[in-house]
């Protein structure tokens, strides 16, 4: 039985295209020019095929002829190609004008972000917090603003009992812990 699962992406839509239309989709080497209105054609002829929806068809194909790949292989003088391969109408000076122009752009884009990516950013850096100071017990005194490590920050309490291993504190928001004195910075 054949598996009629759903394609989910983009990507799966095109891997089935080129599997379904090789003379008109290719995976690797130049991208042969697609007919206008091959969506159409392609809508038409997997109307019954529930592994593709309209919608991903549409999404597949833009992505396809925005490669990079696909907008390199449209030159002068190559001829447009149905989903069975055969050749149609010429490539006009304008649609290829049209492709160098987006690629330019394309590539631009890409290697602009990637600039900005491995320079260094102009934002200033964030001053680095002040280590906090270990307290030792002899420090301590009941009712005393400590701050207690909890996680990643601190957070501030107050000292509520001092006994001879650890300390009892009053977080902000009422909570009791009992604490080791590592565990309590000033």
């Amino acid at each position: 039985m054949e598996n009629t699962e759903k394609l989910k992406n983009s990507k799966e839509v095109v891997a089935y295209l080129i599997e379904k239309f090789p003379a008109c989709f290719v995976a690797e080497g130049e991208a042969k020019p697609l007919k206008i209105g091959i969506f159409q054609d392609l809508a038409e002829r997997l109307a019954d095929d529930p592994k593709v929806s309209k919608t991903l068809l549409r999404s597949a194909l833009r992505q396809y002829t925005s490669s990079w790949r696909y907008l390199h292989g449209l030159k002068a003088g190559m001829a447009r190609v149905d989903l069975d391969g055969t050749p149609g109408e010429p490539l006009t000076e304008e649609h290829v004008a049209h492709a160098k122009q987006t690629l330019k752009e394309s590539k631009d884009r890409v290697f602009a972000s990637r600039r900005v990516n491995n320079t260094k950013s102009d934002k200033p850096k964030k001053p680095r917090r002040p280590e906090p100071r270990k307290v030792a017990a002899a420090d301590l005194k009941v009712e005393q603003g400590v701050k207690v490590v909890l996680g990643k920050a601190p957070v501030p309490a107050t000292i509520k009992e001092i006994t001879k291993d650890d300390v009892q504190v009053q977080l902000q928001t009422g909570m009791m812990l009992r604490v080791k004195f590592e565990h309590l910075v000033l």
